[in-house]
């Protein structure tokens, strides 16, 4: 089954492929020839996902899925949550968004955390989501170099390292992409037993 994930992120991407069951040819934005910036104005990762999904679908008539992730820290209200990618400004690279985070935690004895990702499916003009959430704690310093975004200072539940010291085969043993992915394939599974 050939799908097209609405993305331009290399990073989040390979996550993805890493993660796809046998059977599924999962596209990127790029390996279509798509490179406009994908509207994300909605102030909930819910709504982000949904809209991202809904404009490709609706601009190329295809089935396709989107997602959307956010850090949410509790200290923080929250924070940095939907606008987790811009938390600095909207030019802001990851490492821009990560020292913000660092510096309005100093001090902050509650380090706990989640990051959530939601997953679009959007097919024949129809939508459905799915949610994945992994517990952790924010550390007081980066470490490790593997991964991208806020993985260099999140620590999930039940590990002793971050993700960013993590091969991608361990980060999939706690990967809130991989959760919400993998209650979209058998979503997936379940339609083509239908059909």
């Amino acid at each position: 089954m050939k799908l097209i994930f609405a993305t331009g992120n290399q990073h989040k991407l390979k996550e993805i492929l890493s993660i796809a069951p046998a059977g599924f040819e999962i596209l990127g934005l790029k390996d279509i020839g798509f490179t406009e910036e994908l509207p994300e104005t909605q102030n909930t990762i819910e709504g982000n996902s949904l809209q991202k999904a809904e404009y490709l679908a609706n601009k190329f008539g295809i089935a396709c899925f989107s997602e959307d992730t956010g850090l949410e820290i509790n200290a923080l209200d929250g924070e940095p949550g939907v606008y987790s990618a811009r938390y600095a400004g909207a030019k802001a690279t990851y490492d821009d968004n990560t020292d913000m985070v660092l510096q309005k935690m100093k001090g902050e004895a509650d380090r706990s955390a989640r990051f959530k990702t939601v997953i679009t499916y959007h097919a024949d003009g129809k939508y459905v989501q799915f949610e994945g959430i992994t517990e952790g704690m924010i550390l007081n310093e980066r470490k490790g170099s593997q991964g991208f975004g806020y993985d260099p200072i999140f620590m999930p539940m039940g590990a002793d390292k971050t993700y960013a010291e993590m091969t991608l085969d361990e980060k999939n043993g706690f990967s809130h992409r991989k959760k919400s992915f993998e209650l979209f394939a058998n979503h997936l599974a379940t339609i083509a037993v239908l059909k």
